[in-house]
């Protein structure tokens, strides 16, 4: 005889259900009858699409989370973000420099920021979101690209911001422009891809193309791995 499930109650925009314990609120969800067209990506915590604000019974603070990361629990009310409207500057990266004038340039709105750590406090990722914002204030590129380098872009930052920044647009060009003008180049990438525009891999990807499916395989399968 199979054993029954625990089930507990969740509120998923105010509308009751039960679900099963132990899944995440995405499963539960799905559980639930609802099939997820946006508001979905990876499903493992690295896309941000899923970010899901919830209240648990008896606690008044307001919670985030993503939602394929994030358990349910008994009597919790959620609801997720739909795409959050936000800034976006448009620009050519080879015609800008790494220089606080251009981060104020295209994102002045930074400036605003009132130092309150509620971007810090709602980020899914744990990172210090208000002190990349003053890396990006001092013109500090090179650390606003560090620190915000696990940003997956969720917006649940700016959803809390009363400043009204776009705090992770500020990070992506901060971390363009780190890349683009300040990060030493790649010498063995620069290296493999003049090899292939020489074409000395030509001949070796020809010869892989006429392989069988079958041939590709035992190919793969007797490659040496790394231990």
């Amino acid at each position: 005889m199979a054993e029954e499930r625990e089930m507990i109650n969740i509120y998923i925009m105010g509308k009751h259900y039960e679900v099963p314990a132990g899944l995440t609120i995405m499963k539960a969800m799905e559980y639930a009858g609802y099939r997820f067209i946006r508001g979905c990506g990876c499903r493992g915590g690295f896309c941000g699409a899923c970010g899901t604000v919830y209240r648990k019974p008896g606690d008044f603070r307001l919670k985030v989370g993503l939602a394929c990361q994030t358990m349910v629990e008994d009597g919790m009310y959620l609801t997720q973000i739909p795409f959050y409207p936000a800034n976006k500057a448009t620009y050519n990266l080879e015609e800008l420099t790494p220089t606080l004038a251009t981060m104020l340039q295209h994102y002045p709105e930074m400036t605003r920021c009132l130092g309150c750590n509620q971007c810090t406090r709602i980020c899914p990722q744990e990172l210090n979101v208000m002190n990349y914002i003053a890396a990006a204030q001092r013109g500090d590129i090179e650390k606003l690209a560090h620190m915000s380098f696990d940003c997956i872009m969720c917006g649940l930052c700016a959803s809390r911001c009363p400043a009204e920044i776009v705090q992770y647009n500020v990070a992506i060009l901060g971390r363009r422009l780190y890349g683009r003008h300040i990060a030493p180049r790649a010498q063995h990438l620069a290296k493999r891809v003049a090899e292939i525009q020489a074409g000395r891999f030509d001949a070796e990807l020809d010869r892989l193309t006429k392989l069988s499916r079958e041939e590709l395989q035992n190919m793969y399968n007797a490659r040496d791995i790394e231990p």
